[in-house]
This record gives C-alpha cells, structure tokens and sequence, in this order.
C-alpha cells in the first residue's frame, strides 16, 4: 500500500447500522476508486414516535491514492 487518502462520510439506512455502512461504500465506491478500510466513528438512530426510522453511522473511508 501506498499513501491512503482518509475521507468522512456519514451512511443512512431504515434498517441497521451494518446497511448503512454498506451502503455508504456503494455510493462512495461510484466515484472513490480502491477504497481500503472504514472506520465507524459513530453509530446513531433517528426516532420518531418511539420507534427507529433510520440508522446512521459516521465513519472514515480510507482509499489508496493514485499518482
């Protein structure tokens, strides 16, 4: 591995954490080439009516940078 470039991102999804993050990957991976790592900084839910409509993860997408 070369030199990693590290970005923030935050992924919603109505129904886990864990779909946010991939789908958060999806999308980034349309215009982010050799993405490498994420790092979910933090995992939070919006709520309404007492119950959960959507999970949110903040997190850090690394990709390998291209000379």
């Amino acid at each position: 591995m070369g030199v990693l470039i590290v970005r923030e991102m935050v992924g919603t999804s109505q129904h886990s954490w864990s779909d946010a993050a991939r789908q958060a990957v999806a999308i980034a991976s349309k215009t982010v080439r050799n993405i490498r790592t994420i790092e979910v900084v933090q995992s939070t839910a919006r709520v309404e009516n007492d119950e959960i409509v959507e999970y949110r993860v903040q997190m850090k997408l690394s990709f390998e940078y291209e000379a």
